[in-house]
């Protein structure tokens, strides 16, 4: 019984933070409204986006560079090299790209948000800025979310575009890829859904991991611990998150 019990009890507590973070969505929907903070929203665009385009670059590049030779281990075997650039360019474009891409985000960012909310939570600055009449909500949470929305999937273009880079090295000074060739592979089977559709991931999983970073932070609690615990869930949930939504997105895009 008390197996079923710790059962029922994971299951209400899942179900209570499903509400609870609906419930804070619509908060953060109902202040997306004038006055909007213009400056909180361009200091979010370089936290989220520019700080964090070393780490996605080489995250991509390097990405770009063990999936060209992974590729052409395993095509060779079938006298199928000439698809390694399509299997490169559309892996990196589809997929790679934004889920890893977004996986660093959120350590990064998630983490960042989580624990910047968290400390004003717990000294108090929060309720502090009720009394002063300012939406907490319109000034800490909306630039934020805002921000990931748009800086993520220009900060995954170019991650793409690097990416495809690596491959491309690989492949011309590694694998003794002819240059034109592979540039005309690369182009020949690249379609602007594929594109769009990276893009359009990368905009979701900006929206995911701002989200959780947010939320927790915002119900963080109990001092030091809480901050650091409510860290620590901000980079998992927003992790998990990325990867189921980027499945329901793959499959109304390819698969609907």
């Amino acid at each position: 019984m008390n197996f079923l019990a710790q059962i029922g009890r994971s299951t209400l507590n899942f179900l209570a933070l499903l509400g609870n973070m609906s419930l804070f969505f619509f908060k953060i929907l109902k202040a997306f409204s004038p006055p909007f903070y213009t400056h909180q929203f361009t200091n979010q665009i370089l936290t989220i986006g520019y700080f964090s385009l070393p780490v996605v670059a080489m995250t991509s590049f390097f990405t770009g560079m063990v999936l060209a030779l992974q590729t052409y281990t395993g095509f060779v075997r079938f006298s199928a090299t000439e698809a390694v650039p399509t299997v490169v360019v559309l892996s990196i474009v589809r997929e790679l790209g934004p889920v890893l891409g977004a996986l660093m985000v959120c350590g990064r960012v998630s983490s960042s948000i989580a624990a910047e909310l968290g400390t004003m939570r717990v000294t108090d600055q929060i309720d502090a800025m009720m009394m002063l009449q300012t939406n907490p909500f319109r000034y800490l949470i909306v630039p934020r979310i805002f921000a990931g929305i748009v800086t993520l999937p220009i900060l995954i273009l170019v991650g793409d575009i690097i990416g495809v880079l690596g491959g491309y090295l690989v492949s011309i000074f590694r694998l003794d890829f002819n240059p034109s060739l592979y540039i005309d592979l690369t182009y020949k089977y690249l379609g602007t859904m594929d594109v769009v559709s990276g893009l359009i991931k990368a905009a979701v999983f900006g929206l995911c991991l701002t989200l959780m970073g947010a939320y927790f932070g915002f119900t963080a609690s109990r001092g030091a611990y809480g901050v650091g615990k409510s860290t620590t869930k901000a980079v998992v949930y927003s992790s998990v998150l990325v990867l189921l939504t980027n499945y329901i997105l793959t499959a109304l895009f390819f698969t609907g």
